[in-house]
């Protein structure tokens, strides 16, 4: 009998021993609420056209997801850390990320207090976790608010297949670098003769931040596959810079980038579609080579109250030349202003309401979208 009890405590001060030294969280963010969009549009035989949608919003704030993350302790201030997370439309429970299991992200990797972070696999690029959130009150939230919506590469932009390595912060100062060896998909192999068949991409920034300052400085690049036609084996790179200052009262940002030869991401964060029925703005990492797109961002937020907040903010992306659509070189500047509100029912648990217009979507001259939506966000 005493054998069995020295056995019970002996397997329980083990037990728990690896719980001390080894961690997984069940975390989420769920977002939905009532909305309504409206685009309005030429077509082109200079017919007008319209769409309407009213209903059930699916993470007007914030989009929805599900993750497992988690650390070992493996001594000496190492750690084994990993973040399997899902994205999900709340309406209809499909997954998101083009029906990846773990289309947000899916990664492996060590970390040190000493010496940083290094990971692998499909993960956001720097631009989208340094600069995005710097630029505009919004970063990657607010449907077609965000930063991403005139900022290319830093539209919540993923890469697969990626290894990228950040230091730690010192004196508020991080700096981080990846490299993807096929960025959208499966690597290939590149067989003897044949042309690179793979998408490589870059990644890389520097960010600050200390007080009430906060700045990012960002680059992206990639090649496209060669053997694509017109613009095959063209590099599309982009870079940013982004800045905010808290006064206290008012929080205000401002961000300038350039991006040449192509495209990152989605040039609307809405699903538009045009008078054919085809989906605007849902094609990343696409070459065009000889264009030229400038982007600006201004916006401020501002405290109301205890638990409120009010953002606004305008976005711009002008391409400055060699755009190219349905055979003509005329491409518009487009424009986003935005209006937003939350307020913190406590720490996990926000309302909101969003107001948003933009014009030349898709950098199309008469395409034009209207956005106004209000929910509840919950985090877990």
């Amino acid at each position: 009998m005493k054998k069995t009890l020295l056995v019970a405590a002996l397997v329980a001060g083990f037990a728990g021993a690896a719980q001390a030294e080894t961690s997984v969280t069940l975390y989420g963010l769920l977002d939905s609420g009532i909305g309504y969009q409206q685009f309005k549009g030429t077509n082109a035989a200079g017919n007008s056209y319209k769409g309407t949608n009213t209903g059930i919003l699916n993470g007007a704030q914030s989009s929805n997801r599900w993750g497992l993350k988690g650390a070992e302790d493996l001594g000496q201030g190492l750690k084994a850390v990993f973040v399997l997370e899902s994205g999900f439309n709340i309406n209809d429970g499909t997954s998101g990320q083009s029906n990846r299991l773990f289309g947000r992200q899916a990664t492996v990797g060590l970390a040190s207090d000493a010496w940083g972070q290094l990971d692998f696999g499909r993960q956001t690029n720097i631009a989208s976790k340094y600069f995005s959130g710097v630029a505009t009150p919004f970063g990657n939230d607010f449907s077609q608010a965000q930063t991403g919506a005139a900022f290319s590469s830093a539209a919540s932009l993923r890469y697969d297949n990626m290894v990228m390595y950040q230091t730690p912060n010192f004196s508020g100062f991080q700096f981080g670098v990846g490299y993807s060896f096929n960025a959208n998909g499966p690597q290939q192999f590149k067989v003897s003769g044949d042309n690179e068949p793979n998408t490589r991409a870059w990644t890389t920034g520097l960010r600050y931040g200390n007080g009430p300052i906060a700045a990012a400085l960002t680059y992206d690049q990639f090649k496209s596959p060669e053997g694509a036609g017109a613009n095959d084996g063209v590099s599309v790179k982009s870079w940013n810079l982004g800045a905010s200052y808290d006064f206290e009262i008012v929080k205000v940002h401002a961000g300038f980038g350039q991006t040449r030869n192509g495209w990152f991401g989605d040039v609307s964060s809405l699903k538009i579609v045009d008078d054919t029925g085809a989906q605007l703005g849902n094609n990343a990492l696409q070459a065009n080579d000889g264009l030229k797109v400038n982007s600006y961002a201004l916006g401020l937020s501002a405290p109301v109250g205890a638990n409120g907040k009010v953002l606004a903010g305008w976005t711009m992306a002008d391409p400055r030349s060699n755009g190219v659509r349905n055979g003509t070189t005329e491409l518009s500047k487009q424009q986003t202003y935005s209006l937003a509100y939350t307020y913190a029912l406590s720490k996990r648990t926000n309302v909101y309401a969003l107001g948003s217009y933009a014009k030349h979507v898709a950098f199309r001259d008469d395409l034009k979208s209207t956005f106004v939506g209000a929910g509840v966000r919950h985090q877990f």
